[in-house]
């Protein structure tokens, strides 16, 4: 073989090891985006059930806390604004203002929440109903359920990040216009605590 050929096919060899691994690690951040987009539909889910839950909750407690309009309607504020921007973070999860509206509108509805708990201990007949007993119990529930699926999406997240930010996938992910995608963290000490739902 003459020299020419031999310089031409090490080049082409080169040059499809390096289209390889391009395509790889091009590969590897969709999955891992696809990865953490799963992880946030899994988020959504729960708070969807969690804003489902909450008019039925107010709509019993309404009967026993007929002075406490303000609070009901603080509630059912929150909830809206929280459902909107639960809306506009399923629309791109990962997205830095999307998550940190979300996380807001979620911090107002714990804190809401709470007011409507900690209001609900003066009513005995309330704290004794049935049916508010059974929803307390179903949106502990979920509470819980949004608490391990918000760690499985950072945890995916992560992964995502520091895959995109290391060398050589920084390159790749500039080229390919793969954004950073934002963690679901409570910034807030006082709404890292789950809401005291316990009529014990």
């Amino acid at each position: 073989m003459s020299p020419p050929i031999i310089v031409f096919i090490v080049l082409a060899s080169l040059a499809f090891v390096a289209v390889l691994f391009i395509v790889g690690i091009y590969n590897k951040l969709v999955g891992l985006r696809n990865r953490f987009k799963n992880a946030y539909a899994q988020i959504d889910v729960q708070l969807k059930r969690r804003y489902d839950l909450i008019p039925n909750l107010v709509e019993t407690a309404k009967g026993y806390l007929k002075h406490e309009r303000s609070t009901l309607e603080a509630v059912i504020s929150a909830r809206n604004a929280a459902a909107s921007a639960g809306i506009g973070a399923a629309a791109n999860p990962g997205d830095p203002t999307a998550m940190k509206q979300l996380v807001a509108a979620e911090g107002t509805l714990t804190g809401t929440l709470g007011r409507l708990f900690a209001l609900s201990e003066a009513y005995p007949d309330l704290k004794a109903n049935t049916t508010m007993l059974s929803l307390m119990e179903e949106l502990t529930s979920t509470e819980n359920k949004v608490s391990f699926s918000r760690q499985a999406y950072n945890d995916s997240v992560m992964a995502y990040n520091t895959q995109r930010e290391i060398f050589p996938g920084n390159i790749i992910a500039g080229v390919f216009q793969f954004a950073a995608a934002e963690l679901f963290v409570i910034e807030d000490p006082e709404q890292r605590e789950p809401s005291t739902v316990s009529f014990a």
